[in-house]
């Protein structure tokens, strides 16, 4: 005869009991969409429907708490400065954001994001490769096209046509980037003799954002605005492409690296609160996260990329790789969100700094 007792092992593996839920648990929830939404509700809902949509959602209230922070927040120390022991500068002194970014991120509409932080001054210090240089002067003489991942590489060589991911460069819009800046480097030459002062990759930057003289240019509004531009690897693209035929033309042009690093170092050890944001991997993550183990770590961290961390490479290492180097501190608010850039920081920065709230 079949039993009818439940056996007690199976019962018991099936309905184990839990244990109280505390009362700071977030029960999920989704965006209601019988109400209306505006853009700010919607990205508020983030933050609980779980996976990478909860990581933007953290990194979204992590980048809110850099722009509100003020030195006032803090209580004075016995041994503060005469200068940062005045209200009024207590009260102006913000958290410095240090942004970086990949080349393709400025190949890409990324660029007219990045560039809305740059010319509202809501990031203090830009690191980037040197796409991420070239790339936005370029687009000030030619267009970046649309175009689709699965363009044969052949034909494209053969028709003089750049595919980045979905995207085309013509190549002539590099000629126009020769015949541009060529006229600039034999100036930059000159002024060295004539001063003996050499220029850095972050003042051959600056110099290059005012020679452009384009609102449509990234580095234009760093100019503008005396943002600093770093770039480790300013001659891995066509930049070191144009300063390599240069060399042979008219030689003895030098960027001295090491006034960078000291001055990439410096605004990170005299940060009296230091976050960083950071799209993609490679030089640009781990530059600016190298600046932060000076001042012993970040105060408030979000990266956002891709990669993955079984590899053992930094550009996929999680934020708490980073503390164990103290790149950022033990108990500091960090996020990374695994996510295509230009899917998530546009909205990321519509529910941050475009929020109407004033410039850093």
């Amino acid at each position: 005869m079949t039993s009818r007792i439940v056996p007690a092992g199976a019962s018991a593996a099936v309905l184990q009991p839990s244990e109280p839920i505390s009362e700071n648990a977030v029960p999920v929830r989704g965006p209601d969409f019988e109400e209306p939404l505006s853009l700010l509700q919607f990205l508020q809902s983030y933050e609980r429907i779980g996976f990478q949509a909860n990581s933007l959602g953290k990194a979204i209230d992590i980048v809110n708490r850099m722009r509100k922070w003020r030195l006032s927040d803090e209580p004075l120390a016995e041994d503060e400065s005469d200068y940062h022991s005045s209200p009024d500068i207590r009260a102006q002194t913000r958290c410095n954001i240090f942004l970086g970014y990949t080349s393709n991120l400025i190949s890409s509409g990324l660029r007219e994001v990045i560039l809305y932080l740059v010319k509202h001054k809501h990031v203090a210090v830009l690191v980037t490769t040197a796409g991420g240089i070239e790339e936005d002067f370029i687009k000030c003489l030619g267009k970046t096209y649309l175009a689709d991942f699965n363009l044969d590489g052949a034909d494209l060589r053969r028709r003089g046509m750049n595919r980045i991911g979905n995207l085309v460069v013509p190549n002539d819009n590099y000629c126009k980037f020769e015949d541009w800046l060529t006229p600039i480097l034999d100036t930059m030459l000159a002024e060295q003799k004539a001063t003996g002062k050499v220029w850095t990759p972050s003042s051959f930057i600056r110099r290059l954002g005012k020679e452009i003289n384009n609102e449509e240019s990234v580095y234009y509004w760093a100019y503008k605005n005396d943002i600093p531009v770093f770039c480790p690897a300013l001659t891995d693209g066509s930049i070191g492409d144009m300063i390599y035929f240069h060399s042979f033309r008219n030689p003895g042009l030098v960027l001295d690296i090491v006034q960078d690093i000291r001055d990439l170092n410096e605004r990170s050890r005299t940060s009296r609160k230091a976050g960083m944001i950071i799209l993609g991997g490679g030089v640009c993550k781990h530059q600016i996260a190298n600046a932060m183990l000076i001042r012993n770590g970040a105060d408030y961290s979000v990266f956002i990329n891709t990669g993955q961390e079984f590899d053992g490479s930094d550009s996929g290492a999680r934020p708490d790789e980073a503390v164990s180097w103290g790149k950022i501190r033990a108990g500091a608010e960090a996020v990374k969100v695994y996510a295509d850039a230009t899917l998530v920081f546009p909205m990321l920065v519509a529910a941050t700094f475009a929020q109407g709230a004033e410039s850093s």
